[in-house]
């Protein structure tokens, strides 16, 4: 049984919450709170598996309440957002203070927001949470380096936001061209893009159709209603096109991975971090078998084991490493012989 405290200061969204749970025998609410000085009692009180936590609420905004939580009795926050700029721009700070993962309120033009609430419960009660991660302005990584050609391709979920900005913090500003898939609203992937950009000595944007993919640049899929993939011959592009959800996602990790197989074949690197699911598995392997390289972040720096064990277990995975480790291994596999 997992047990769910509702902090939201609309009582129409608490019932919201709670009525999207109640189906699932696995879930059990066992308290709400109107804001975040309720919450602390009732935390002391429940003891609770999972708490969905509202942005903006009053006595102590969401932010500032996480911010104490994640320092004195850190635990799986799931945040409850807004589908605007400034929603993005607090839940991403939310996702670097710790919190697991995020789900956007019901709108009149997206009322079903919610259907993904359980999952994301589900995958918080298992989640391992961390502190803030500490993001650092960019610096280029010591010692030379000379891209050799290849294309890396980056695939997370649950805890990606964490992951990505510790991975791109060293990486080169000449890296090999980077394109990654992160399971992401669309109003939220250009907010990410610039805060990864900010992190990494290299230029990271939100993918546009049609860009070149070109070393010292990372790309990351836009959310929403779109795929991310890369295609050509001679000179390899970002293709961004509408399609349907593939392995229950859009953006989708296999479509990545498997575009990257057929194009790049033995010049692609694949790289699968925590998330929840299976995204990524298929796609992971079809590089491998093409004659690529891949890595997978190992169980214990994954905030959830599901994408990379998936991964691991089908065989897809090369190496197996943990998170701080990895742009380590990048850098040496993308790196032109002869260079340190």
């Amino acid at each position: 049984m997992i047990r769910v405290l509702i902090v939201d200061d609309s009582a129409t969204m608490r019932k919201l919450i709670a009525a999207s749970l109640a189906d699932y025998l696995e879930f059990t609410v066992v308290g709400e709170a109107a804001d975040p000085l309720q919450a602390r009692e009732a935390i002391k009180i429940l003891n609770p598996d999972v708490i969905t936590l509202d942005v903006e609420m009053p006595n102590m905004n969401g932010l500032e309440f996480l911010e104490r939580l994640m320092r004195l009795r850190p635990m799986p926050v799931v945040m409850v957002s807004t589908l605007t700029s400034r929603g993005a721009e607090a839940t991403l700070t939310a996702l670097e203070l710790g919190a697991v993962d995020c789900v956007c309120k019901p709108t009149a033009e997206n009322p079903r927001t919610f259907d993904t609430l359980p999952e994301k419960v589900r995958a918080a009660a298992a989640a391992r949470p961390r502190g803030p991660h500490r993001a650092r302005s960019a610096v280029a990584p010591s010692g030379a380096f000379a891209p050799n050609g290849k294309i890396v391709a980056v695939g997370s979920s649950t805890g990606g936001v964490e992951a990505l900005l510790s991975l791109v913090q060293h990486l080169p500003a000449n890296c090999a061209p980077t394109v990654i898939t992160q399971h992401m609203p669309g109003t939220f992937t250009k907010s990410f893009a610039e805060r990864l950009n900010r992190s990494c000595a290299a230029e990271v944007s939100e993918a546009c159709d049609g860009d070149p993919l070109v070393p010292g640049r990372v790309y990351l899929a836009p959310g929403g209603e779109n795929h991310l993939e890369v295609d050509g011959s001679a000179t390899l592009r970002c293709r961004v096109s509408p399609g349907n959800p593939v392995s229950g996602h859009r953006p989708s990790v296999d479509m990545l991975f498997e575009s990257v197989a057929r194009t790049a074949r033995g010049r692609g690197l694949g790289v699968i971090l925590t998330g929840m699911g299976r995204d990524g598995a298929r796609g992971l392997l079809a590089i491998r078998e093409a004659g690529g390289r891949t890595l997978g972040q190992d169980e214990s720096s994954s905030v959830v084991y599901g994408m990379p064990r998936a991964a691991f277990e089908i065989g897809a995975v090369e190496r197996q490493l943990p998170l701080e480790k990895i742009a380590s291994a990048i850098r040496q596999l993308t790196n032109r012989p002869g260079e340190p």
